[in-house]
């Protein structure tokens, strides 16, 4: 027997997706209707468990998994504006690192950002241009362009995105941001941290996962090097900088090391 996808139904009335039934293998949703929100971020070592599963299931009895990357430049691929080099973008890295481990698997990685954009515009086309994709696994990256926003209004699109998501039983990686030029580690009052530190919050708040992009980005920075050997422009990550997102992408999806063929793959 395959393995079923997620039955989805638009709820009358409230314009909103919802997964009515999964399989009888998958998670329990962490939805606020179960009662007191978890209070701490999802256990990498089981949280995707089940889709993980589905990735290593060979023809006849799997199915497509799809992964939705959601959010503004970063993850749409741009470089050094005006160039998008899709494939050196941590979307593209992550699809061809699950290939690497998971050979029978049909894994769709389908980017929904759009360059310039903040969670604010993000959420307003969430579900007719994000979960009418079906996601099993979303990824979130607004945190950069969200500092026009201000915290309270970022709160706000972020928790619209995640409740929907998560009405509709999609396992979700929120992740804070990749730095600019102009971000200084620990800076308490830095709008870039203070962005990031409630993005971790949020992930704690409701269960989900994180990607901590800038803590990684911060820890290249203080081990003596320059935030610039990262990036392609002012505020867009460069090829290295994207391998540091998709390192940690990956390692929700496996326990192996990043592959070798992916890390030292270049576009022809």
């Amino acid at each position: 027997m395959s393995i079923p996808r997620r039955t989805f139904v638009r709820l009358t009335g409230l314009g909103t997706l919802a997964a009515l039934s999964r399989t009888a293998s998958s998670d329990s949703p962490n939805d606020k209707s179960q009662g007191e929100k978890p209070m701490a971020i999802a256990d990498k070592a089981g949280y995707l468990a089940n889709i993980i599963t589905v990735l290593k299931t060979e023809w006849p009895k799997n199915r497509t998994v799809n992964i939705v990357c959601h959010g503004h430049s970063v993850p749409s691929g741009y470089f050094k504006t005006p160039v998008v080099d899709t494939f050196n973008a941590y979307p593209h890295l992550l699809h061809r690192a699950i290939k690497a481990v998971y050979p029978y698997c049909v894994a769709n990685v389908i980017v929904t950002a759009i360059g310039g954009e903040n969670s604010q515009s993000g959420a307003a086309r969430f579900e007719t241009e994000v979960l009418c994709h079906r996601p099993d696994v979303l990824t979130i990256d607004y945190a950069l362009n969200d500092r026009g926003l201000g915290l309270q209004t970022a709160r706000a699109a972020w928790v619209s995105m995640i409740e929907k998501a998560l009405a509709a039983d999609v396992k979700l990686l929120l992740m804070t941001p990749t730095p600019d030029e102009s971000h200084i580690p620990d800076k308490a009052d830095e709008p870039l941290n203070q962005h990031a530190q409630q993005i971790r919050d949020l992930a704690a708040e409701y269960g989900v996962g994180l990607i901590d992009s800038l803590a990684g980005f911060d820890a290249y920075q203080k081990a003596n090097g320059n935030v610039t050997d990262l990036l392609s422009q002012i505020n867009h990550p460069n090829r290295k900088g994207h391998d540091i997102v998709a390192k940690e992408l990956f390692s929700w999806f496996s326990d192996q090391p990043y592959p070798p063929t992916v890390e030292n793959w270049k576009p022809q």
